[in-house]
């Protein structure tokens, strides 16, 4: 098949043009070349801007393609300028949403497609919701051959999948766990979790290109596994070979404190439990299962990250911050004493 991918160099969508090329597809690429020396020699690469619509018109003129994945689409502005892009020149349009859309807080811990989308914690969710809302719209009135696809807190080896930290990413919060810092976890840590692997998720993903069932239909792709953040925690703690000296904080008081605006993400997400049924893609996708277990991919993740210094982001501005919640909690128990 003929596939254009708008990115496909990022956590999740890297894994998906990997996969594919490895199956033998056509795969082109549409992106600015941040990461292109990464790729299989076999991809086409159309250098650009998408939001210079005029210039990506151009750049498309002549070309149709059996299926468009959009993994770089935030806001409904930007989905319209891809109906107005590929409406008629592709057979399919993957939508990358997100299953932070799902209703918070949820009714229901057991996530299905069919669980309310609403969430009012969270600008990034209410953004996706309305558009996969224009997109269902145009595939009602004008047969726009649109798949959502709902990926959860997906992740891949340059980055640890946490709970609470800063702009920089991960790597101070291991930094700290490796010197004996106490590191902050949301809640009582004991909320469950799921988080999935890229090479999983590129597995049904894939499985949905090309797929009769998948038009007109919303999936989400997870792995069937859920760990609570403490368990998280202590994997990464014994691989690095530490103990772990965790400092439980409420949420709200985190978002509350600042300067990070933890509603979304912690609130609007990662503090509820969730627990994820993927039978409808499985239905789609016959013999899809995830199959890097949590402390599998955790732990090879950490290798990595700790092997190559390109995914050591110094945050010194959060490592203070968090010294500071550590203080102020330490400060609130001897005052009630």
């Amino acid at each position: 098949m003929k596939i254009l991918l708008i990115g496909g160099t990022g956590t999740i969508s890297m894994a998906v043009t990997r996969l594919l090329a490895q199956q033998g597809h056509d795969i082109w690429l549409l992106n600015r070349g941040v990461r292109n020396a990464e790729l299989p020699g076999s991809i086409k690469i159309i250098t650009g801007d998408i939001s210079n619509e005029a210039e990506t018109a151009k750049q498309l003129e002549g070309l149709s393609f059996d299926a468009v994945g959009e993994f770089i689409g935030f806001v409904p502005e930007q989905i319209q300028r891809d109906y107005r892009l590929f409406n008629g020149k592709t057979k399919q349009y993957i939508f990358i949403s997100s299953a932070s859309a799902y209703q918070k807080p949820l009714s229901d811990h057991l996530i299905t497609e069919s669980t309310p989308l609403a969430n009012p914690h969270w600008q990034y969710s209410r953004d996706k919701i309305a558009c996969e809302e224009f997109l269902m719209k145009m595939y009602r009135e004008n047969g726009f051959p649109v798949t959502i696809v709902r990926p959860s807190h997906t992740y891949d080896e340059r980055s640890v999948p946490l709970g609470v930290h800063g702009d920089g990413g991960s790597w101070q919060v291991i930094k700290r766990m490796m010197e004996g810092k106490p590191v902050i976890i949301h809640g009582d840590g004991e909320t469950l979790w799921t988080i999935t692997h890229n090479s999983d998720f590129a597995k049904a993903y894939v499985g949905l290109i090309g797929n009769i069932h998948a038009i007109g239909q919303a999936f989400h792709i997870t792995s069937d596994e859920s760990v609570t953040w403490n368990q998280i925690y202590r994997i990464i703690a014994d691989e690095l070979g530490v103990e772990l000296n965790a400092c439980h904080v409420s949420s709200d008081w985190l978002n509350a404190v600042g300067p990070y605006d933890f509603e979304g993400t912690l609130i609007g997400d990662k503090a509820s439990t969730v627990v994820f049924d993927n039978s409808k893609v499985k239905r789609a996708v016959p013999g899809f299962t995830a199959e890097v277990r949590a402390d599998q991919g955790l732990r090879s993740t950490i290798r990595y990250v700790l092997a190559h210094k390109e995914c050591q982001h110094e945050d010194p501005e959060f490592d203070e911050w968090c010294d500071k919640v550590v203080a102020a909690m330490e400060a609130a128990k001897a005052a009630m004493k």
